[in-house]
């Protein structure tokens, strides 16, 4: 008797002592860079990601979004590099600020390669999507989720651009990007890299005449009709975000915890996607904003998105190889499994038996 009471008040003094030394290993704070800030889909994303992981995991892990790029002290294509290094534990980042590091990820930004949502999806839910994971993984991030900026679309205070020659000389704002650098020389722009702030300036004093990105969460947010007179959606580019963590503080979390990560993180990245599309998928709603507001919108046709294509297929050609010709024929052969699935007529329903 006496030996199994020992035994018991043993056992319970190791499990105390373990389950101590786990919960030491838990830092107070976890930091989540966010390029943006808190307002917007992508911002609010990583709220409710923060709450969410608070809820589920009974308070044990705190998560703080630092917004407005305040990890990275304004250069945001360092932060998959401080994740990786551990500087940055979370991140609710964009696939073009890690194709610097990870350049596979500049799948996303070869022009006019994903034609709809619905292609987009396949891919990053296919085999595709898997390796990419695996691929930041191994370099010391682990992929949570897909998450969305959205479409990058052309305004400019000039004029329509419906045609390639529309952009002839045309002076337009674009992320750091040496893909997105050589997509606007290939159109004939003159291509201009510069920070968000300069930029809001430079369009004001008319300096740049243009700027591509998404219209939920910067053309309407920054209200660029006030400086641009002229929107083209042509879907040219998509900016998928991917929640991360720190592959270090991942192998620091138990079992228990990482499930509930994981659920935290399919619950936000389901919510945080259907805000980036809100109004654009299947519906006009958010570009007739941007008209009542005295925008001229023009949405082009899949024959005038095909004359961009065809004018920027050497850029294709040229990051094929950089990303990998095995992976670009992979994501490809995705897409049009989806288009094909998706122009698919509906089954007739069966005629009811006499």
């Amino acid at each position: 008797m006496k030996r199994s009471v020992s035994f018991l008040v043993v056992f319970i003094l190791v499990f105390l002592f373990v389950t101590a030394g786990s919960a030491q290993t838990y830092k107070p704070e976890y930091k989540m860079s966010i390029v943006v800030g808190p307002a917007g889909p992508w911002g609010e994303g990583a709220a409710r990601f923060a709450e969410a992981v608070r809820k589920y995991t009974d308070g044990r892990i705190n998560i703080k979004p630092y917004y407005s790029g305040q990890l990275f002290a304004g250069k945001q294509t360092n932060e998959f590099l401080l994740m990786k290094q551990g500087v940055i534990d979370f991140a609710l980042g964009s696939t073009i600020n890690w194709s610097t590091t990870v350049k596979e990820l500049n799948l996303f930004s070869m022009p006019f390669f994903f034609p709809d949502y619905k292609a987009l999806d396949a891919v990053e839910n296919g085999e595709v999507g898997k390796r990419l994971f695996k691929i930041i993984e191994e370099k010391g991030v682990v992929g949570l989720g897909w998450a969305e900026n959205g479409y990058r679309e052309l305004t400019n205070s000039k004029k329509a651009v419906k045609r390639p020659g529309d952009l002839d000389g045309l002076k337009v704002r674009v992320v750091g990007s040496p893909i997105f650098i050589d997509t606007f020389k290939a159109m004939g722009a003159n291509p201009v890299s510069m920070n968000w702030g300069e930029a809001l300036s430079a369009f004001q004093q008319g300096t740049v005449d243009g700027q591509e990105n998404p219209v939920v969460s910067v053309i309407i947010p920054n209200k660029l009709w006030q400086v641009h007179k002229y929107a083209t959606i042509w879907h040219y580019a998509i900016d998928p975000l991917i929640l991360g963590v720190s592959k270090d503080v991942w192998d620091g979390f138990s079992a228990q915890d990482k499930e509930a990560i994981k659920k935290a993180a399919d619950e936000t990245v389901a919510w945080q996607k259907k805000g980036a599309r809100e109004g654009l998928e299947g519906s006009m709603e958010t570009l007739n904003a941007l008209k009542k507001n005295g925008m001229d919108v023009t949405v082009l046709t899949p024959q005038q998105v095909k004359a961009f294509k065809d004018k920027t297929r050497p850029v294709y050609d040229k990051w094929a190889k950089e990303i990998g010709t095995d992976l670009v024929a992979m994501a490809e052969k995705e897409i049009q499994k989806a288009v094909k699935g998706a122009a698919k007529p509906a089954p007739k329903p069966k005629a009811p038996k006499k």
